[in-house]
């Protein structure tokens, strides 16, 4: 079990430093369309453009690398939406059976899914160096090659979270598995 619980904080600190990484982007993010409001506003003034369709987009595009990136970090965290109805009643190693067979059943099939399906569309568009549609719009294929990578990164999280409920159903205590920083998350609900 400890080889396996290795394995998963190994994957907790990669997604760890992703997520610490791209957080940065929601500066530039805020940075950009600052800028784009003010150059707006201040080019019926000045007659001139100012601003550009490039702005909108690269918010947008960061905002999807975000997102995208940050989430298997918020999984870690448990900061993903959870409906509480019946989680929220069970003690510890009911929501650690629930965890598991949710990963197992949903999040890891999903995941699959979501790369599988996302190949094709990857593919063509790097192959077309697919531009946005928009005037003055950015390219649109650097982009793309994001969704695998990010339900990949989600499906190595949800293995790693996996590891962690089986361990604590193997009795091991949540701090060694390192479940007590999200189960503060979890165990609030009760």
């Amino acid at each position: 079990m400890r080889a396996w619980l290795r394995l998963s904080f190994a994957i907790d600190r990669l997604n760890r430093g992703i997520a610490r990484a791209v957080a940065w982007l929601a500066l530039a993010m805020v940075l950009i369309g600052a800028y784009n409001a003010i150059a707006r506003f201040c080019q019926r003034s000045l007659g001139m453009n100012l601003s550009s369709n490039a702005y909108l987009e690269a918010q947008w595009y960061l905002f999807s690398v975000l997102f995208l990136l940050g989430a298997p970090y918020a999984l870690r965290k448990g900061s993903h939406v959870r409906v509480d109805v019946l989680y929220a009643g069970h003690p510890l190693r009911g929501r650690a059976w629930t965890d598991l067979l949710g990963t197992l059943l949903l999040l890891l099939p999903f995941c699959g899914f979501a790369i599988w399906t996302s190949w094709d569309f990857v593919a063509d568009s790097i192959a077309k160096r697919e531009m946005s549609n928009d005037p003055g719009g950015l390219p649109r294929w650097p982009l793309k090659p994001i969704v695998p990578m990010a339900f990949l990164l989600l499906a190595l999280q949800g293995i790693s979270e996996a590891i962690k409920r089986v361990a604590l159903l193997r009795g091991w205590s949540p701090a060694a598995t390192r479940l007590d920083e999200t189960s503060a998350h979890t165990a609030g609900a009760t």
